[in-house]
């Protein structure tokens, strides 16, 4: 359980000549890209301190780091290129950066797997992290591997059990009863989050509800500055902040109370009620509560029709969204509550399976005219819609419900001392009444619960206290942390395999030193990634984090992962950060000043239509009508273009397109099709492209560094050495623009067209024997650009082509971003458009801010325009200096 991380430094590579490829003609990316993989690690080119150096600005470039599954897909090459484009281009830009990596390790697919193959989930991880962290490495990645850690390793986890005892000290843990969603096929509880469609999001189980003592995460202590601060994170998606802030769900409401007709079983005299809609109080008609109420359990004690329908919710689990789309069922309890506001009216209580204990306070008032939700249960069992809310421009004679209802404002009928108000005047004047008769007051309530953080597994981070029956919940002094898992699990047996281990669980009370037992929950595996990028700021320190370091390089400036961790990891990690500075880990409150969602990989799936089976992409031949199989040419059915997932077998492996294309031709392709906000489809015609334009840039550049002509300084920017001169430095400016703005795509636009702007220059210049000194240096100039311009994209081929051209110069990796001059990024033409009456009918060309005199008269020759304007009288003629002449003619 101890055991180490494997070393996670490139081993020695291939020591090949450098300028072997390019007397071979071709680049040679399966000797380049290990050695200079080797070189960057022996260079130590990405170390950086603990505590960001004081003479350069600091840069914090983080991707979610993977879950060690054993093989990394595509859609992690697309997100950890994106992160070290933006880690090379910062440090080439004189930033200096810390750009970590490392393993989100505990969890049950490993614990899974280690009961198919009883072995040991420490085992399973660590031999997966050691084959991903190849392909990690055969990529390229400027990570900073001196800072590799994993979650299940004592090490870090020691560091988290000091994190809850913090928060326990603070009053930010709690334990207590609580319904929670529980998986019956993985054993354990699930929050909310985690629940996805009624069912377990791991192990896809129907969901059930379950009473059990839990551990607590205060959350809720923080929603008012979580909502709050989305607004104060301008460069997050504007999805993601819309998705928090629905899912802390802020609403401003009442409490009303409902006195019951007669006391119910068990003393209970009313009921309370939390409401946002206190203007529709005299549409009542009915009251439900939740099955977990304490009402509905003092009647299901003694109905048993009751007990059989609250049982049958308990089926359908905590998940709101489920809840939500489940047929409304309910039970008549018999009993009924008077009305705050109707002298004598009272109405029936249902136990209700859409109510959710964990929101307001497990009951609602039910007005159907304006809920659906309420509108379907009254129409199933029958219950009155009184209409008291009439929309605009509606008669309140003949407005009725039918089978929507509507929820939006009106006018306020039929409710007695609030008739004739808006529901905004409504629900002031309802409240304030409430007050004055005692029944209720106005609230804010929220929508977000405390995150329960229990497990009811082995392969998670211990929770650091002991239950003593004399002294009760104790926590693990300081000293004897961390509570290490012990190295035996048995997983013969089903559930916590802690819970049943036969000495580790029992150990003696700190307090009494008397007999006691250890705590056999472990964390939700989200508490782990709630705080690993503080810990990467110094991950060997002493203590969870070292302020110093916490408060140099911190917040982290760029963060990269994608749209399904909008609310649970995102949201949790938000949380887990105020918790950090009130127990004085960190001085922020905020952990990521800047989000990126990248879209996912797609791919084309494949099935064999005489059984149905799916097929690996390699297991297909792609023909000009359809598909068929490699191995014996029968047809194949192609489907839709889909995210590629092992399910369907429509993955493509990046071990293989690396050994058969190269990391940078996989680096090129992922950065090169799409924005990388959007989904991106894998295609064999897009990598091969890639790979292709990788050789033509090689053979560009190599032309270059072959030329006899020492390089120099160019001076002058006229004639066609000005021309490609004006190319190489628009290009500077476009890709330096397009890289900051996270428009990738468009850079590799750009330098397509540099690549090909040089090529056509050095064709044109062999055609016209062009050896002078300036020529050639506008030559060198653009292929020096073009290599360091690529390398955060493509840094092997980078590094190789900037090595043939100047032999005894610095590794890319090591040089300064090129600069553009601002005198040669002026245009020397602009295209004017020439309309007639508004139209467009032809475009001339004209030096920047032409005389306007020149310029028209121009115009008016364009042979088109001139065409048309025969036999007419010009009346205006409208000039917009570089863009536009409009003629205006008579009749």
């Amino acid at each position: 359980m101890n055991a180490p991380i494997p070393d996670a430094r490139p081993a020695s590579r291939s020591e090949a000549d450098p300028h072997d490829a390019a007397a071979a003609g071709r680049y040679e990316f399966a000797a380049a890209e290990p050695r200079w993989q080797h070189r960057w690690a022996e260079a130590d080119c990405f170390s950086v301190p603990d505590v960001p150096p004081a003479d350069r600005p600091k840069y914090y470039v983080l991707e979610m780091f993977p879950y060690p599954s054993g093989q990394l897909h595509m859609g992690h090459v697309r997100n950890y290129t994106l992160g070290d484009v933006v880690a090379r281009f910062k440090r080439a830009r004189g930033f200096s950066v810390l750009h970590p990596m490392g393993w989100d390790a505990f969890g049950l697919p490993a614990e899974n797997a280690a009961r198919e193959r009883g072995a040991n989930p420490a085992e399973w991880t660590l031999r997966n992290i050691e084959i991903m962290r190849g392909t990690l490495q055969s990529l390229g990645l400027s990570l900073n591997w001196d800072r590799e850690f994993a979650t299940c390793l004592p090490d870090y986890y020691g560091h988290q059990q000091k994190l809850f005892l913090d928060f326990l000290r603070a009053g930010l843990v709690e334990r207590r009863e609580a319904f929670v969603n529980w998986d019956p096929v993985d054993h354990t509880v699930l929050a909310n989050e985690q629940v996805v469609d009624g069912r377990g999001w791991r192990s896809g189980a129907l969901i059930e509800k379950k009473r059990l003592s839990q551990w607590f995460l205060r959350i809720t202590d923080f929603a008012p500055d979580l909502l709050d601060a989305l607004d104060e994170l301008p460069d997050w998606p504007e999805r993601v902040r819309t998705m928090q802030a629905h899912w802390i769900g802020r609403s401003e409401g009442a409490r009303v109370r409902f006195a019951l007709d007669e006391p119910a079983p068990g003393g209970i005299g009313e009921v309370e009620v939390y409401t946002t809609r206190p203007d529709t109080l005299f549409g009542m008609s009915f009251l439900a509560i939740a099955p977990e109420h304490p009402l509905a359990a003092q009647v299901a004690a003694t109905n048993p029709g009751a007990a059989g329908f609250v049982a049958e919710c308990r089926r359908l689990g905590t998940s709101e969204a489920t809840i939500e789309a489940a047929e409304k069922r309910g039970f008549d309890t018999g009993l009924r509550v008077r009305h705050p506001f109707i002298e004598g009216e009272s109405f029936p209580v249902w136990i209700a399976n859409f109510v959710l204990m964990e929101y307001g306070t497990g009951a609602i008032f039910g007005c159907p005219c304006g809920d659906q939700r309420d509108l379907d249960f009254a129409r199933k069992y029958d219950l009155p819609v009184p209409v008291v809310v009439l929309p605009p421009g509606q008669d309140e004679a003949s407005f009725t419900i039918g089978r929507t209802t509507h929820e939006g404002d009106g006018t306020l009928v039929r409710s007695g001392f609030l008739n004739g108000m808006s529901t905004a005047e409504g629900k002031r004047a309802a409240i304030r009444r409430l007050e004055e008769i005692g029944a209720g007051e106005g609230v804010t309530n929220w929508r977000l619960r405390d995150w329960g953080i229990s497990r009811q597994r082995y392969w998670g981070c211990p929770i650091p206290v002991v239950h003593c029956a004399s002294c009760g919940i104790v926590p693990v002094p300081a000293e004897q942390l961390p509570v290490v898992l012990p190295s035996d699990p048995d997983f013969s047996r089903p559930g916590n395999a802690l819970d049943h281990h036969p000495t580790w669980k029992h150990t003696t009370c700190p307090a009494c030193g008397g007999k006691a037992e250890r705590e056999t929950d472990t964390c939700d595996t989200f508490v782990d990634s709630s705080w690993y990028f503080a810990r990467f700021t110094a991950p060997r320190a002493g203590t969870p984090t070292d302020r110093a370091a916490a408060d140099g390089w911190l917040p982290v400036d760029q963060y990269i992962g994608g749209i399904e961790h909008a609310i649970l990891h995102l949201l949790y990690a938000r949380f887990f950060t105020r918790a950090l500075h009130k127990t004085g880990h960190v001085g922020l409150s905020e952990p990521f000043k800047r989000l990126f969602t990248q879209g996912m990989v797609n791919h084309e799936s494949f099935r064999d239509p005489a059984d149905g089976s799916w097929l690996y992409p390699e297991e297909v031949e792609r023909t000009a009508t359809g598909a068929t199989r490699r191995d014996n040419g029968a047809p194949v059915t192609v489907g839709r273009v889909e995210k590629m997932s092992k399910s369907k077998r429509n993955t493509v492996s990046p071990e293989a397109i690396i050994a058969r294309f190269g990391a940078d031709t996989a680096r090129w392709f992922v950065l090169s099709d799409n924005p990388p906000e959007r989904d991106m489809e894998w295609t064999e015609a897009g990598v091969s492209g890639a790979a292709r334009f990788g050789q033509r840039l090689f053979r560009v550049v190599r032309a270059v560094a072959e030329g006899t002509v020492p390089a120099g300084a160019p001076g002058t920017a006229e004639g066609a050495v000005g021309e490609l001169r004006r190319a190489t430095h628009r290009t500077i400016a476009a890709v330096t623009e397009a890289l900051e703005g996270f428009s990738f795509n468009v850079a590799v636009a750009r330098l397509h067209e540099l690549t090909s702007a040089l090529a056509d220059a050095e064709k044109a210049g062999a055609e016209k024997a062009e050896e002078t000194p300036e020529w050639d240096a506008a030559r060198r100039e653009a292929a020096l650009a073009l290599c360091l311009l690529v390398s955060p994209m493509m840094p092997h081929l980078a590094e190789e082509m900037l090595a043939a051209l100047e032999p005894d110069g610095a590794m890319a990796v090591q040089r300064s971003w090129p600069v553009a001059d601002p005198a040669l990024l002026a245009a020397t033409r602009v295209t004017i458009a020439v309309q007639i009456m508004g139209k467009l009918r032809g475009t001339i060309e004209a030096e920047p801010d032409a005389e306007p005199a020149a310029v028209i008269a121009a115009a008016e020759n364009e042979p088109n325009v001139a065409r048309l304007l025969e036999g007419k009288r010009v009346v205006k003629r409208i000039h917009v200096p570089n863009r536009i002449v409009n003629l205006v003619v008579a009749g």
